[in-house]
């Protein structure tokens, strides 16, 4: 059973209701609340392990109490939006949230999603070196940290998954089909352009030059893999 405490925010209390039903069922604890000022306070004041985040709340909205959460904390972040617009889907990706859902959907396939992002939100001991270093990039997998030029790295726990990955696997070209499967553990049927968005962030983070990056590369037609060290 799960102990994670996970803060659902949406002013539908019907759903809200139903959804909390669900998450303890599976062993969750979980939060409630209903405006952009309370989830405010209850993410900073409880720390929650996972949001789930309507993009439509009073008082503020879900992208702002994103941006807000994302400059303080890397707790994981659920988007739900009742738009199937694409351009609120990658806003919200943009703004630091590790996946979203399109209402109506199962609170069988939000269970599942947190329990993917909460499995690989840290990397299990001994699948891998306790610490990967390539060139200046230093990543280490026990302590979740990220290092480049011997300076820390802020990354969101979806980001610092997925350099995991791919540094844990370096020299290995993967396609965002795969790393979708490998990263967000589950069969995602969204937008690709979720793993082009994480990619763009790490780069930003720890490339110099990130239009001319130097560990995290693209292979054009394939898919991106992150240089060996004798690169």
């Amino acid at each position: 059973m799960s102990n994670e405490l996970v803060l659902v925010v949406d002013d539908e209390k019907t759903l809200v209701k139903a959804l909390s039903f669900n998450l303890e069922k599976e062993g969750f604890r979980v939060e409630q609340a209903y405006d952009g000022e309370e989830a405010l306070q209850k993410v900073f004041d409880l720390k929650p392990d996972i949001v789930v985040l309507d993009l439509m709340l009073p008082e503020v909205d879900g992208f702002e109490v994103c941006r807000r959460i994302r400059k303080k904390l890397d707790v994981p972040i659920i988007m739900l939006t009742a738009r199937s617009e694409d351009i609120d889907k990658v806003l919200g990706l943009e703004l630091g949230a590790d996946d979203y859902l399109t209402k109506p959907f199962n609170s069988r396939e939000l269970v599942a999603r947190i329990k993917a992002i909460m499995r690989r939100s840290t990397v299990r001991e001994g699948e891998a070196k306790k610490v990967i270093q390539i060139g200046s990039l230093q990543v280490d997998l026990l302590q979740h940290r990220a290092r480049i030029d011997g300076r820390d790295i802020s990354l969101t726990s979806k980001e610092f998954a997925l350099l995991s990955y791919l540094a844990a696997n370096a020299g290995n070209v993967y396609s965002r089909e795969q790393l979708l499967e490998q990263v967000w553990g589950y069969d995602y049927y969204g937008d690709v352009r979720t793993v082009d968005v994480h990619i763009r962030h790490l780069r930003e983070k720890i490339e110099k030059n990130p239009g001319n990056p130097e560990y995290i590369i693209t292979v054009w037609g394939t898919g991106y893999k992150v240089r060996e060290d004798n690169e």
